[in-house]
């Protein structure tokens, strides 16, 4: 729901795709600057508390947005803007710290064998939030304001905190851990795995660099706005729409498995999401767009279950945080910056003509990666195990 909120309020605002993009950037940096440092956290913490954490500075990131909004009037429009990057900055923090504490936790609470299944159900609980975020985020502020978004979103973040502090399961940190010489290197240790493991480096890096230049999340304003004309509640739809084809592949996984053939199905994924964006760029209809969103977050969502399952049965216990750490900073890199890359590219090359490009070069990054990497390309999940 914020996201809705500031990618609207900051393009108002400012009026340039690149502020949009600059929303990216702002997370990106402690997303991805805190990355090893939280994995290198949650290994010596329980993972449980650290999360509890992560949704009370989510709940002062959205504290700063509503006070942006009561006090816009006095405000001038810098230092609206200003507030409004300062809440995407506090939810960069939270997110450097969010997947290595839920990715120690996950594996911890269910026998190997269940693993995927229960990475495919955790990510559809996440992939309904992200459907009923934008929808709700953009019709309650096309229809009530941003105070009332704003004020809903910090009581859903109060009662994401109760939720948390009554779960009486806590998991304990890891007994057993490699020694290293110093900080610095434990701190790259899960660096080091990730970049000498056959299957992991060039994975993460097919999904790092195919959503880095297909993505058009930071674009959804000026597309909603500009180009099919349907306003707020349409960017929520528009928002929504990748979530909504994710959660229904998602349910679709979490009951069958995709053990067999898994390399296979992960190439497809990314060459079924780069045809879904080049489908939304040659849009001009609102429901055609929905669908190709639509179509592109299923396919992404095979791509990531793929992904999560290889890295959780690669990981040894001792190093689940740093590795999903260094998994963070794909996927920051991906997302976030990918924001910047968007919003960069629709400067200098117009919005549309950036959806092209960025949908071309994702399926260009397919076709490198397949010659690359035949070890990624043959890849069976049943037969990956933790190395130690």
């Amino acid at each position: 729901m914020q996201a809705v909120v500031l990618g609207w309020r900051i393009y108002d605002l400012l009026k340039d795709p690149l502020s949009l993009g600059l929303i990216g950037l702002t997370e990106a940096v402690p997303a991805i600057g805190l990355a090893l440092y939280a994995g290198y956290l949650v290994d010596r913490l329980r993972p449980i508390q650290v999360y509890r954490k992560v949704i009370m500075v989510s709940f002062v990131s959205s504290l700063v947005v509503l006070v942006e909004h009561i006090f816009a009037g006095n405000l001038s429009v810098y230092q609206q803007a200003g507030m409004l990057y300062s809440a995407a900055f506090l939810t960069g923090i939270a997110r450097a710290f969010s997947q290595p504490a839920i990715f120690a936790t996950v594996p911890r609470l269910v026998e190997r064998s269940q693993l995927m299944q229960a990475t495919a159900t955790s990510t559809s609980a996440m992939q309904i939030a992200r459907i009923a975020g934008p929808a709700a985020g953009g019709f309650i502020f096309g229809f009530f304001g941003a105070i009332t978004t704003s004020s809903l979103v910090c009581l859903l973040l109060i009662i994401a905190s109760i939720a948390m502090m009554l779960i009486k399961k806590d998991i304990a940190p890891p007994e057993s851990r490699p020694h290293h010489t110093n900080i610095k290197d434990e701190l790259l240790s899960g660096a080091r795995f990730v970049f000498r493991h056959p299957i992991l480096f060039p994975a993460l890096s097919l999904d790092m660099v195919s959503v880095l230049f297909g993505g058009v999340t930071a674009l959804l304003p000026i597309f909603a706005n500009e180009i099919l004309m349907v306003g707020p509640k349409g960017l929520g739809a528009l928002r929504a729409a990748p979530a909504v084809g994710a959660t229904i592949m998602s349910l679709y996984l979490a009951r069958k498995s995709l053990r067999g053939n898994s390399g296979t199905w992960l190439f497809s994924a990314v060459i079924g999401f780069g045809l879904c964006i080049l489908f939304f760029a040659m849009s001009k209809t609102f429901w055609i767009s929905l669908v190709a969103l639509a179509l592109s977050g299923g396919f992404d969502s095979i791509s990531m279950m793929i992904r999560s399952a290889a890295v959780q049965l690669s990981s040894p216990d001792h190093m689940r945080g740093k590795i999903s750490a260094v998994n963070s900073i794909f996927i920051g890199s991906s997302n976030e910056l990918g924001e910047v890359e968007s919003g960069i590219a629709a400067k200098v090359l117009g919005t549309v003509p950036s959806v092209y490009f960025g949908a071309t070069m994702c399926l260009l990054t397919v076709a490198l990666i397949a010659y690359w990497s035949p070890t990624l390309r043959k890849m069976e999940l049943e037969k990956l195990h933790a190395a130690h």
